[in-house]
């Protein structure tokens, strides 16, 4: 099992990586407005398994990385600090997206709809970028099986990102309308996440290699 503050500091990275805009929270936001919360919901749905498929793929592939190649951990550890700083950027950045500034979209049926948030999400290569260079930084060889402590650091990212995202789904629309009307409170989310995503991957790039 990972160590207790390595899952609070991963559980913290993955609501981070949740509240920052992307294609999977601005999909689920412009169909929960335009098609309803269960159309968000059934769409989140098909995200969920999008998350579950990068997760496997990535956990057998890191694992076997990490056991036959020298100095992996340390390529895997930078890469997840400048990616963790990447999206700091995204968050804080002039300029940036609003997920709540959507556009109507056509009804779909249940199926597409939980078709249309699975490729959403397997089409977004970030997904993939985290899984490979974040998870090893959690994990402690001396604490158990590697693969086992992967997959459970994986099953909290699915777990934040489902949760918050079906909390978002569901309100979405007082959200957006809370937003219009006090812009400064956008700014002040957007800056907060960015500061914690920054001194992660501070934190991240300094720690001696385990």
């Amino acid at each position: 099992m990972p160590e207790p503050t390595n899952l609070v500091a991963f559980a913290l990275i993955a609501l981070g990586m949740v509240l920052t805009p992307g294609p999977n929270m601005i999909y689920l936001i412009s169909r929960s407005i335009s098609q309803g919360r269960m159309a968000g919901l059934v769409s989140l749905g098909g995200v969920a398994l999008g998350f579950v498929f990068y997760l496997v793929c990535a956990v057998f592939g890191i694992t076997a990385l990490l056991l036959a190649v020298p100095y992996a951990y340390d390529a895997l550890r930078f890469g997840g600090a400048l990616y963790l700083l990447w999206l700091a950027w995204q968050a804080v950045r002039p300029g940036g997206r609003s997920p709540f500034q959507v556009k109507d979209l056509p009804k779909d049926s249940p199926c597409r709809l939980f078709t249309m948030g699975l490729l959403t999400n397997l089409l977004n290569p970030k997904i993939a970028v985290m899984y490979l260079s974040l998870l090893p930084q959690f994990v402690t060889p001396d604490n158990g099986s590697v693969l086992g402590q992967l997959l459970m650091l994986g099953a909290m990212q699915i777990a934040v990102s489902v949760t918050v995202n079906a909390i978002i789904a569901v309100m979405a629309g007082s959200i957006a309308a809370f937003l219009t009307g006090r812009p400064f409170w956008a700014i002040v989310q957007r800056w907060l996440v960015g500061m914690v995503l920054a001194g992660l991957a501070v934190r991240m790039a300094t720690e001696a290699r385990r």
